[in-house]
């Protein structure tokens, strides 16, 4: 039996093994991937957490965009609502104001066409009175009291036409 080359590969190999296991290499390799994989996990984990924490972080800033979103809503109709309000109020004011000159226009116009009858009731009594006058100084005289009464009519059309004037 002659020892060939494969012989003391397989016997080289076979003390290999050996040594390996009695320096406990494939536990040693075992215990380093277990510690690598242990690593990894927790590092996952804490991960996991940090991936939580930003969810919640995300969730809280999207909540108080949402309510800052309401609020500025809120604020922009109020104040839109008290804009309204504030021209209405305006408005009123105006048309009160308004309403107001227009009736003491009114008051004064009415006061004013008073006087004005007033002055023409005493203008004209007044004119009465002096073709009155002038006919019984003037005597009794048919054609002259015709004469006075046409000259005294248009005398008071003309003071008439003064006075509207």
């Amino acid at each position: 039996m002659t020892l060939d080359a494969t012989f003391w590969v397989t016997i080289s190999f076979l003390i290999f093994i050996g040594i390996l296991f009695y320096f406990r290499v494939p536990q040693k390799i075992i215990e380093t991937l277990e510690l690598n994989i242990l690593n990894i996990s927790n590092q996952i984990g804490e991960a996991e957490k940090l991936k939580e924490d930003a969810k919640n972080i995300l969730i809280e800033q999207e909540k108080k965009i949402s309510n800052s979103k309401n609020e500025v809503k809120e604020m922009i109709d109020k104040a839109n609502e008290e804009a309204e309000k504030n021209v209405i109020k305006t408005n009123e004011e105006f048309h009160n104001l308004m309403e107001n000159r227009k009736k003491n226009a009114e008051e004064r116009i009415k006061q004013l066409k008073n006087q004005a009858i007033k002055d023409i009731k005493n203008a004209s009594v007044k004119i009465a009175i002096e073709s009155v006058e002038k006919l019984i100084k003037n005597s009794l005289d048919k054609s002259k009291l015709d004469k006075i009464y046409s000259s005294s009519i248009e005398e008071t059309k003309l003071a008439l036409k003064k006075k509207s004037s």
